[in-house]
């Protein structure tokens, strides 16, 4: 394409409910059914997690909440509950229409120049729930888009499915010189979180988080002078090895998280394997992936934060610098891990607290089941 798309308007919201991260800790380590070994898997994923503050829709979770008839968390007994799928959908279904209507309406409202009127396609993202008419629809209901705008839900991919949604919103832009695209993920995971002795139940419990992002990508050229990201290219790379150690399964009393402690060490031996054909055609940086500098010559990296360990893995395997790595650990310190919607927030964070300059490069990449891993090669606009 001629001119790259820009993602622009990038907005971020979390519900009201906080949770503090010791203080969830001691609610699961307390669980009568828990064994000793369980308990001490508890402790030490919550405390190694990289994670002070969470949010949740639900109030319930907060631990002051009285709620009559509680169906995640007795306060009474202190007990964990454990509803089925269906009752967890169901509140999917009640809670996240109003953050996709919000998170869009805040992307829309922050933009100079473009309005409802001049969006044509809508993609949004979640792997946390499901129903139908859906989060496109109601989009386009809330926010007085043309019924006739084009829209898409990339569903049930994992963490990295915002990238893949970015990467279709330049091609649609790609095929369309006038295309506004408005993408939109939320992700509600705690509504699947539960009390178990698995180990890998245990870590995915001490990480995920809800939350939401929504931008504009457009080639169109506006009056104003708006900040954003060049979206200049993508890959897709699949680490076979650990099609078993990250998975999304649904089961009878909500959707289950597969996060084996595998996945770090998968990544740090497969990421310039996965990586690499981002770089191929620009000789500077395939040099400089090779020889170890890559840090060099791309200035923020927007890595997924599944968790601390793989940002570790990340930074030791790249050669990146602690500041490099800053915006995803503060991002998993403040909000946990929210699925899809993270790497928007890491983005948002390099914009506007990173000090980014007008034509640095960025690196964004999230892993997923598969084990995927999505990458992207993006440009700060950031006129002056």
């Amino acid at each position: 394409m001629s001119h790259s798309a820009i993602l622009r308007s990038l907005q971020t919201i979390v519900p009201d409910t906080e949770l503090r991260q010791d203080e969830v800790r001691d609610v699961f380590a307390a669980q009568p059914d828990l064994g000793r070994l369980a308990q001490r898997i508890v402790t030490a994923s919550f405390n190694g997690s990289g994670i002070d503050t969470r949010y949740t829709v639900l109030d319930e979770l907060s631990l002051i909440s009285d709620a009559e008839s509680p169906q995640f968390y007795d306060r009474a007994s202190g007990a964990l509950l454990s509803p089925a799928t269906k009752v967890r959908n169901e509140i999917y279904v009640r809670e996240a229409w109003k953050l996709y209507v919000d998170a869009a309406r805040r992307s829309l409202e922050s933009d100079p120049d473009i309005t409802a009127a001049d969006i044509t396609h809508v993609i949004t993202v979640s792997c946390t729930g499901f129903y139908a008419p859906g989060p496109d629809y109601e989009i386009v209901r809330a926010l007085g888009l043309a019924d006739s705008v084009q829209r898409y839900h990339l569903g049930f991919m994992g963490c990295y499915a915002s990238v893949p949604a970015l990467r279709a919103a330049s091609q649609f832009c790609a095929a369309d010189p006038d295309a506004v695209v408005l993408v939109v993920s939320v992700e509600l995971c705690t509504l699947h979180l539960r009390s178990s002795e698995d180990p890998d139940m245990i870590v995915a419990t001490s990480l995920f988080a809800d939350g939401a992002a929504a931008g504009l990508v457009t080639a169109r050229k506006f009056v104003s002078a708006v900040p954003g990201f060049a979206l200049d290219r993508f890959h897709t790379g699949i680490i076979p090895e650990g099609k078993k150690d990250m998975a999304w399964m649904i089961g009878d009393e909500g959707f289950e998280m597969i996060l084996s402690t595998a996945v770090p060490q998968l990544i740090g031996d497969h990421i310039f394997d996965a990586l690499r054909p981002l770089y191929a055609d620009r000789a500077e940086l395939a040099t400089a992936f090779d020889d170890g500098t890559i840090g060099e010559q791309i200035a923020h990296w927007a890595i997924h934060p599944g968790g601390r360990s793989i940002l570790d893995r990340v930074e030791e395997r790249l050669g990146l610098s602690e500041q490099q790595l800053g915006p995803a650990r503060k991002v998993l310190r403040q909000y946990g891990n929210m699925s899809s919607a993270t790497v928007l927030f890491v983005l948002r964070r390099i914009l506007e607290q990173e000090g980014a300059r007008d034509g640095d490069r960025v690196a964004a990449m999230a892993f997923g089941p598969g084990l995927t891993a999505e990458a992207a090669l993006l440009t700060v606009v950031a006129p002056t």
